[in-house]
């Protein structure tokens, strides 16, 4: 059995469903393809401020596996967005302040869609190359030292400092976490992780 490293997903409310539910997929299959037992890379957890249930976009309800107070380390960060991203956690400097934390002690932190400007919030890109949702390119440009791609499904701007990524909008958090999977394991493990998923890679 490999050890496993701890993905942690930020959830709030009016978070979009795929941009967690796309990594939460991805880093939960991925396994080792020799191994014949279950010998998942990764643990999988939710995390929110408060450890009460989660109101997604669309209504989809959504109960964390702990709060801030109670969750254990993790490795692997993952901030999705959605409209309650951009137009309320922006806003929530406890939020802000613990991605700050937990960006720095994770080994990578990853960004899918508008979770990009919680990242520039917290000055976690500055100096950086990243991208988010088409539609808020702009927002994302308005923060200074971003250099801003566009046209892209994610963007490693991984340095001496730390190893962040940041995707494009939605379904492009799968293709990133894909690639994390290569990042952190190997490509084989992305890719039979992708297969398993019917995800086109190439």
């Amino acid at each position: 059995m490999t050890l496993k490293r701890t993905v942690g997903i930020l959830m709030f409310n009016e978070v979009e469903v795929l941009d967690f539910a796309g990594p939460f997929e991805v880093f939960s299959l991925a396994e080792n393809a020799t191994s014949t037992s279950d010998d998942k890379h990764f643990k999988v957890i939710t995390i929110a401020e408060h450890q009460a249930t989660i109101s997604a976009r669309n209504g989809l309800q959504v109960i964390p596996d702990y709060g801030f107070a109670n969750h254990p380390d993790i490795d692997v960060l993952i901030v999705p967005g959605g409209y309650g991203a951009e137009k309320t956690e922006i806003y929530n400097k406890v939020v802000i302040d613990w991605i700050n934390t937990q960006a720095s002690l994770a080994e990578l932190t990853l960004s899918v869609c508008t979770g990009a400007l919680l990242l520039a919030k917290a000055g976690l890109l500055t100096g950086k190359s990243a991208t988010t949702h088409w539609m808020d390119l702009d927002n994302l440009a308005s923060y200074p030292d971003i250099d801003v791609i566009s046209h892209t499904r994610f963007v490693d701007a991984s340095d001496d400092t730390c190893n962040v990524v940041t995707s494009a909008g939605i379904s492009a958090g799968i293709h990133a976490s894909l690639y994390c999977i290569e990042k952190l394991i190997d490509s084989e493990t992305m890719r039979a992780t992708a297969h398993r998923m019917e995800f086109d890679i190439d």
